[in-house]
């Protein structure tokens, strides 16, 4: 059964959850969580104190409100819309990711708060 989260970044306050997957369960032990995001395109990355290798979720063209953990980087990552590596409106990671959950709001709303401090994610 998915967890059922929020997703908070200056006053924009999403809903979403995390998959029931060894990634996403894993990702679920950690909250709440609270960081600095990097913003690379739209998507904030930052990393988290998990070390799990890619799964069969992997892949690097993903929707836009994916939720994915990128092994290199031990990093969650939030897409909410195009990326560097994009050649249209879906976002590409650097390199394939483990989709570990989604937004279930409109992920664009991120656009209006990316140069923001701070992302907290928790449990709903």
């Amino acid at each position: 059964m998915p967890t059922a989260i929020w997703i908070t970044a200056g006053n924009v306050r999403l809903r979403g959850e995390l998959a029931d997957t060894l990634s996403g369960r894993t990702i679920a032990g950690l909250l709440p969580l609270s960081a600095v995001p990097n913003v690379w395109g739209d998507e904030f990355y930052f990393a988290v104190p998990a070390v799990l290798p890619l799964d069969d979720t992997a892949a690097s063209v993903v929707p836009v409100g994916t939720i994915g953990y990128w092994p290199p980087g031990k990093a969650l990552a939030i897409f909410f819309g195009p990326t560097p590596m994009s050649t249209g409106d879906d976002p590409v990671a650097a390199s394939e990711v483990n989709i570990v959950g989604r937004i279930l709001g409109n992920a664009e709303e991120l656009r209006t708060v990316r140069d923001v401090d701070k992302i907290v994610i928790e449990k709903a």
